[in-house]
């Protein structure tokens, strides 16, 4: 898993707190297990990043869930994306 760091776009501090919630709630899924092992934190998490980008819908995505809202914004706008986006938890159409 890659980190790409972006500075937000002046004037539009929602996207901070976009960040800020979701830190929230992988604090709260950090602090609300007990884990044997890194290995099993790290499947934890990956198990609940999959969940958020493609089953938890997002009111400021217009209701789409992350990667429903990323592949929404390929198809507008093409050129700002390198690879396709994939929706892997179900079959694409």
């Amino acid at each position: 898993m890659t980190i790409e760091h972006r500075l937000i776009p002046a004037k539009h501090p929602q996207t901070n707190g976009m960040v800020e919630r979701f830190n929230g709630r992988i604090s709260q899924v950090i602090k609300s297990t007990y884990f044997a092992s890194a290995e099993e934190m790290e499947t934890t998490l990956k198990r609940y990043l999959i969940t958020y980008n493609h089953h938890v819908i997002q009111r400021n995505l217009g209701h789409l869930t992350p990667i429903q809202s990323m592949k929404q914004w390929q198809l507008d706008k093409p050129d700002l994306f390198k690879k396709k986006v994939y929706n892997h938890a179900v079959l694409d159409t």
